[in-house]
């Protein structure tokens, strides 16, 4: 068992380094990563889709790089946006590292990039605990999956710098509780915004770009709980920031918790065609809420 854990620790250490070289070249550029988590379905690709049209509407640089076990679907979608898009197939690995991010960065990025936004594998399991030289975190939940979900997934929501919850439009028709949500998800991630948005009824729109802009920009980012209680907080502040409250646990709101405290729901294992992941089982507690009701290229196919 030990071995396993020493293992997992130098994998997801080797994994911090490269995030903290990923992010320093990329502030250096000028270019802020967004990083997208959710469960399959949520509705992130619709989403970023619009998020993606508005950017280059408003004539804002941007990018978008996609990752399934599968399929080159969502990049297809993505680059009727207009703005350059390139698809990931990672061939069963349930998440995308910072190493395999970088390298399908090399040589595809437009210079003049500001926002890269990553849609990572549909999974609030695995891709919880890889910082991929992120600016921003962003956690989705549809209405369709239960107000419980924050708990379930205590790392996934608690390491966001912003939580967007998709498909309003069927809030009702779902019985799906508003104030049950956002009192979960202040329990795992006090303080940490929640923006209510709807592709369909065109809530929220803009949001999530604007946001990110904001991030890119300086503006200071929600710091969860769970990374100032890290074990391993070190300071990579982005160059491009001034606040000195700002401090980060492997990157921008990014922590792990090793050791004992770090359980594994699933073993560790790489092979192909095989989900996998692990969750943190800490869940900080806390009160405040800080949320937000706003109102109404080419796709390059490549494998890890």
């Amino acid at each position: 068992m030990c071995r396993v854990v020493d293992l997992q620790q130098a994998v997801l250490a080797k994994n911090d380094a490269c995030a903290h070289t990923l992010r320093e070249d990329l502030a250096a550029r000028g270019t802020a990563v967004v990083n997208l988590l959710s469960s399959p379905g949520s509705g992130k690709t619709a989403l970023l889709e619009g998020e993606l049209a508005l950017a280059r509407g408003r004539g804002v640089p941007v990018a978008a790089l996609t990752a399934d076990l599968a399929t080159e679907n969502d990049a297809v979608r993505l680059a009727r946006s207009g703005v350059p898009v390139k698809q990931i197939l990672t061939d069963g690995l349930c998440h995308l590292e910072a190493e395999m991010l970088g390298g399908h960065l090399h040589g595809w990025l437009p210079a003049d990039t500001r926002l890269l936004f990553i849609e990572n594998v549909g999974n609030l399991v695995c891709p919880a605990s890889y910082d991929l030289g992120e600016t921003l975190r962003v956690v989705l939940a549809s209405v369709t999956e239960g107000e419980d979900k924050p708990l379930k997934y205590p790392t996934a929501f608690g390491l966001a710098h912003l939580v967007v919850v998709t498909k309003t439009d069927i809030a009702d028709a779902v019985s799906f509780d508003e104030a049950e949500f956002r009192a979960n998800v202040q329990r795992v991630n006090p303080g940490v915004e929640v923006v209510l948005t709807s592709v369909r009824a065109e809530e929220g729109t803009g949001v999530l770009l604007d946001r990110a802009l904001a991030a890119r920009d300086g503006a200071p980012v929600h710091i969860p709980v769970m990374t100032r209680k890290s074990h391993h907080v070190h300071d990579t502040e982005d160059p491009r920031r001034h606040d000195e409250s700002h401090s980060h646990g492997h990157g921008p709101g990014h922590a792990h918790e090793h050791g004992p405290a770090h359980r594994h729901d699933h073993p560790h294992d790489h092979s192909h065609g095989h989900e996998h992941g692990h969750d943190h089982a800490h869940a900080p507690h806390g009160a405040g809420d800080h949320s937000h009701r706003a109102g109404p290229g080419s796709v390059a196919p490549s494998r890890s």
